[in-house]
């Protein structure tokens, strides 16, 4: 297939090649700085960055090594880890943190004495989901610190992480009023655009642009979007299809336990009610509460029809462990 087989004038960011040429290259480093001064905006202004090797291993061999997207620091010393995550894992949170231990380790000085003097970490997580635990919550900016919880001041203020939520990001292009909301549209919006909005004539775009413009590629780079965009589509579609199949399982096995409850408590109501009486108040009850438990039991069971599909794809086992989150044995025994 070549680029007149795509029927999209720009890339999709959300794929691992286009993530990583537009902000985790030297070519385009401008765009990198530009983002990271528009989501820090009251951090000093942050003139260079270098890129920094993304794989890192533990301290110990037995240990499981970090693979970041992008991993910088500025002219300052802080780090960068910036991530697009196009889906949830069942422990993505944990391991944000987990990751946020590479950089603050490396900063350890060997072999003379030390003050444990650190550097700022940040850790930011371009999401193209939603958490669970925050579906009903309009904010998508999360920016998480050490605080105290009860006098809710900060505690430590050199480890930061952030979240993007970008399926909750819904303003136009005339709604656009900082290099911040700019970015994010561009991000949320970028493959679904055919051209470069108005409102977006700031220099750096315009190398974005020009840079996410697939018709400007090469043979080589063709060919690489292309199976990431393959392998990005493939795993929209297992995961789309988890969600249903987790979905009408916790909903049968909701409905089932939802009768049952809603039996019982109509019975312990008073059979003198009338046994319709009961049922009809029990499942009323008992419908939400089976749902519920239900869907929490098909949740597993999503991520695990997520792995068997993802085997089925020939994926290797390491990457179906770090999108579902599944222990590698369990993942090879499915």
């Amino acid at each position: 297939m070549g680029s007149e087989g795509l029927r999209e004038r720009y890339v999709n960011p959300y794929t691992d090649f286009a993530f990583k040429l537009l902000f985790g290259t030297e070519l385009n480093k401008e765009l990198l700085i530009s983002f990271l001064n528009a989501l820090l905006p009251g951090e000093q202004i942050i003139t260079d960055v270098t890129y920094l090797n993304t794989e890192h291993l533990g301290t110990q061999e037995r240990d499981r090594r970090a693979v970041f997207d992008i991993y910088c620091e500025n002219n300052r010393g802080e780090k960068f880890l910036v991530e697009m995550q196009k889906g949830e894992q069942a422990f993505f949170k944990e391991r944000s943190i987990y990751y946020a231990t590479f950089p603050i380790r490396e900063q350890a000085v060997k072999g003379q004495d030390w003050d444990y003097g650190l550097k700022a970490v940040y850790t930011i997580g371009i999401l193209n989901f939603i958490f669970s635990d925050d579906s009903g919550i309009d904010q998508f900016y999360h920016e998480v610190k050490l605080a105290d919880v009860h006098t809710k001041k900060v505690f430590y203020d050199k480890l930061t992480f952030i979240y993007l939520e970008m399926p909750k990001f819904n303003k136009e292009e005339h709604e656009l009023e900082s290099m911040f909301d700019k970015w994010m549209f561009v991000l949320r919006n970028l493959s679904r655009l055919m051209d470069r909005p108005q409102a977006l004539q700031e220099r750096v775009f315009e190398r974005l642009f020009r840079a996410a413009e697939i018709a400007n590629f090469n043979k080589v780079e063709l060919i690489e979007y292309e199976d990431s965009l393959k392998n990005y589509r493939d795993w929209y579609s297992v995961i789309k299809t988890a969600e249903q199949k987790g979905l009408e399982l916790g909903i049968a096995k909701g409905i089932e336990q939802g009768i049952e409850q809603g039996i019982e408590q109509g019975i312990e109501q008073g059979i003198e009610q009338g046994i319709e009486q009961g049922i009809e108040q029990g499942l009323q009850q008992g419908l939400q509460q089976g749902l519920q438990q239900g869907l929490a039991e098909g949740k597993l069971e999503k991520q695990k029809e997520i792995a068997r599909n993802m085997k089925q794809m020939g994926l290797a086992t390491e990457i179906i462990a770090g999108t579902t989150g599944l222990p590698v044995d369990e993942i090879r025994n499915l």
